[in-house]
């Protein structure tokens, strides 16, 4: 087997599109996810809209993935991949538990996502952030379409991730307490609602420790919708009629037709 770069599928591309092919344009998805590790566990957070290319297609779309009692899960990416690489995982995951009788590790389920992810070498467009609490301590993962994985003590991904990014870098601290962490998610969450176009209405968090989950959906209402302030309604006549014309429109009835809509009528 010969090493080294091969093109044929360029030349073929290329082939097809010379024939009238359209190559299929990517697909933008629109999302902002994030957490990071406080001093008992983890707080995770994502927005609530759902778009289809420029369309929102739902305002209140939940991110927050159920995996177990101890872990969730924030998707970015395709909701219909998201939703189906999570529900997959959390069965899995359930079946461990059944086997062993303990809770599952963050880890294992770290591993189950990103194997199922590299098998598929990103085409299941699922970008997640992983967090939970297990008898380690508690952990937070991303997790990339194509199964590549990184632990960070603070994480975003989506469309508006760089606007998370930044509002985490000026203000993270390590050892946090948990009301100054859900402000700062909330925060993180907010900036990418408001910086991103994909992103937006309530703001979803989910608070993991070792003695209780708490999912608070919604946390915030972000992006609230304002009133109309003025009234753009306008009285008949309000514009004035340049000039009208009554066009008529030529139409005979001949007496064959009237003798057969009326036989139709005697047969209903």
């Amino acid at each position: 087997m010969q090493g080294g770069f091969a093109f044929d599928l360029c030349a073929r591309n290329a082939l097809l599109e010379e024939k009238g092919l359209k190559a299929p344009k990517p697909v933008k998805t629109g999302t902002t996810i994030a957490g990071l590790v406080f001093k008992n566990g983890v707080v995770l957070g994502a927005d609530t809209r759902a778009t289809e290319d420029t369309i929102v297609a739902d305002k209140n779309c939940s991110k927050i993935h159920y995996l177990a009692s101890n872990i969730y899960c924030c998707g970015a990416g395709t909701a219909a991949d998201t939703e189906n690489v999570t529900m997959l995982t959390s069965s899995q995951i359930e079946l461990h538990r059944l086997n062993t009788g303990r809770k599952a590790r963050v880890g294992m389920a770290c591993r189950v996502l990103k194997q199922y992810l590299f098998q598929y070498q990103g085409y299941i467009s699922a970008a997640l952030v992983l967090g939970g609490v297990d008898i380690t301590g508690p952990h937070l993962y991303s997790i990339y379409p194509h199964g590549s994985t990184d632990t960070l003590p603070y994480v975003t991904m989506g469309s508006g991730s760089l606007a998370a990014m930044a509002v985490f870098e000026a203000h993270y601290h390590p050892d946090m307490e948990e009301e100054d962490a859900k402000l700062l998610v909330r925060n993180a969450i907010a900036a990418g609602v408001f910086n991103d176009l994909g992103s937006g209405t309530n703001i979803d968090l989910c608070v993991i420790t070792a003695d209780k989950t708490d999912y608070l959906r919604p946390f915030d209402e972000a992006n609230v919708k304002g009133e109309r302030q003025g009234d753009y309604s306008y009285k008949r006549g309000t514009t004035a009629v340049l000039h009208e014309r009554v066009v008529p429109i030529p139409f005979e009835v001949t007496d064959e037709q009237v003798r057969q809509l009326g036989e139709e009528r005697m047969e209903t």
